[in-house]
């Protein structure tokens, strides 16, 4: 009687968590880059109340008896994963020009503070009062260094002076700036990082992700074939779709209600024993 009330248990712990999956996937439904959650179960351990056993056979080689199957009880389910899906989002046109999306590629703009390296697909981009190319956090946009290909370049960096005319940022990730005279100077470029592994990166808020053990250390390069393009004047928005997270919702709360139930109704045989003893 009391694994049945556990089972219970663990389903209404489980698909709560379910319900925290699908609301935060809501909540982040118009977050630019954001990159949807889902959660899998897997059944615990089981109970066995017999093992399996294989057939047995007289001397003379004829069948004495067959083979049975084990007998089990299950004990509840448990979390199997939370996952990240990194499906693209769909492209949003705004028309400004620090605002960039990567299309076509699995890739990440790198950023950092004076501490560590972080990774995002959200493109609203600004300028610093010294033309530093930051987030709305005040991280700065890393370029890429074709000497060290290992590691992120310098800060991306448009210095606005008495020459400076207007800039641009191309497909491949170049930076054009304009001088009033006409020449251009294109010799810095967006970097961007792809891993093995993107599922194993970690969430650390802010639309950012830092490396894990799992994830693989980050290839740097440009954009372009693997690391797909740049999109100046748009945005990626999240991959939550709502219909799928409504459904999905639903079903959890269905699953709650019927774990419930099941709690519930071993409560009322446990109570019936009890009044056997009258």
């Amino acid at each position: 009687m009391l694994r049945s009330m556990y089972s219970g248990i663990s389903g209404l712990k489980n698909f709560q968590t379910k319900l925290d999956v699908v609301a935060n996937n809501i909540a982040n439904v118009n977050t630019y880059g954001y990159k949807k959650s889902r959660i899998t179960f897997k059944d615990a351990i089981s109970q066995t109340i017999a093992t399996a056993s294989e057939g047995t056979e007289t001397t003379a080689g004829t069948r004495q008896r067959g083979g049975t199957n084990p007998i089990q009880v299950g004990l509840g389910m448990e979390i199997g994963s939370i996952d990240t899906v990194f499906t693209e989002g769909s492209l949003q046109t705004t028309g400004r020009i620090l605002d960039l999306a990567i299309s076509g590629g699995d890739s990440y703009f790198v950023v950092s503070d004076d501490e560590q390296i972080y990774y995002t697909r959200a493109g609203n981009f600004y300028l610093d009062n010294d033309g530093y190319l930051v987030t709305a956090d005040g991280y700065l946009v890393r370029g890429y260094d074709d000497s060290n290909p290992d590691q992120p370049g310098a800060p991306i960096r448009i210095e606005i002076d008495d020459d400076f005319a207007g800039f641009s940022i191309a497909p491949d990730g170049r930076v054009i700036i304009q001088k009033n005279d006409g020449t251009l100077d294109d010799s810095q470029v967006i970097v961007l990082a792809i891993f093995n592994n993107p599922e194993g990166l970690s969430k650390v808020g802010g639309n950012l992700f830092v490396e894990s053990q799992n994830s693989g250390a980050p290839s740097y390069g440009t954009a372009g074939d693997t690391f797909g393009t740049i999109n100046s004047g748009k945005l990626e928005m999240s991959n939550v779709d709502l219909t799928e997270e409504f459904t999905e919702m639903i079903v959890a709360q269905r699953a709650f209600q019927s774990n419930a139930r099941i709690i519930t109704t071993s409560d009322e045989i446990l109570q019936e024993l009890v009044n056997l003893k009258r």
